[in-house]
């Protein structure tokens, strides 16, 4: 097989992980979080441990170390379901994370990015 044929097939198990993901852990709840305005803090500490939230994050601080179009793989197939869920994922991996994989030091890095990685801490980022 192919270097451009195995991307591809890793690609579809990846939109098919977080598919099932959305709609085992987030469908069913979707409405009723919507209504009483619940962020699902528990269904992101599991999002953290099938590696959504750390996608680009290098292995060596606890990502998944892939790239930015399984990344977006995964952001669409969350907000397929739920565009909030789907969003909140892309803030924490991309506004937050992303950022102190760009800029942050070493000792930074070390620190805070296997948290992040693996969703025992969320991620946000402050705009004023």
């Amino acid at each position: 097989m192919g270097k451009a044929a195995e991307r591809f097939e890793n690609l579809q198990l990846i939109r098919q992980s977080a598919r099932d993901f959305a709609e085992a852990h987030i469908r069913p709840f979707v409405m009723e979080w919507d209504e009483s305005q619940h962020f699902p803090m528990d269904m992101f500490h599991k999002m953290g441990e099938q590696g959504f939230l750390g996608v680009v994050v290098p292995e060596e601080y606890g990502g998944a170390g892939l790239g930015y179009q399984e990344y977006i793989t995964v952001i669409e197939e969350i907000a397929k379901v739920c565009g909030s869920i789907g969003l909140s994922v892309a803030a924490h991996n991309s506004l937050c994370t992303n950022h102190i994989l760009s800029f942050g030091s070493e000792e930074i890095k070390q620190k805070y990015l296997p948290l992040l990685a693996s969703g025992k801490w969320i991620g946000a980022w402050g705009l004023t």
